[in-house]
């Protein structure tokens, strides 16, 4: 399945709230390093089963962008349990997509 779009009425059911751990991407329609990841985190989120992918538009989502110190996009926030466990900054490519994934074991 991929990446979910949520918005900040979502945040805490879909990601806070979640059984999984949960990769968020920060974005923005306008990023071009941010629409190079978008396939990369949509084909890593069909091939990993035991992380739940969400995509946050940061032009859409300010209360989050400043509660979470997004400060550059694109921005990769991995939480566990309801807690910011991990982040990259910057277009990481799949490689390093999948070694932030897998920090959530």
């Amino acid at each position: 399945m991929s990446a979910q779009h949520i918005t900040q009425n979502d945040f805490e059911n879909e990601v806070l709230k979640s059984d999984k751990a949960v990769l968020v991407d920060f974005f923005a329609d306008w990023c071009n390093p941010c629409q190079r990841m978008g396939p990369i985190v949509d084909k890593v989120s069909e091939n990993v089963q035991n992380v739940k992918f969400c995509k946050i538009n940061i032009d859409d989502c300010p209360d989050l962008v400043e509660k979470y110190d997004v400060m550059s996009i694109p921005n990769f926030k991995l939480f566990k349990n309801g807690q910011l466990v991990a982040e990259e900054l910057g277009a990481i490519g799949e490689e390093g997509l999948l070694n932030l994934v897998n920090r959530a074991n």
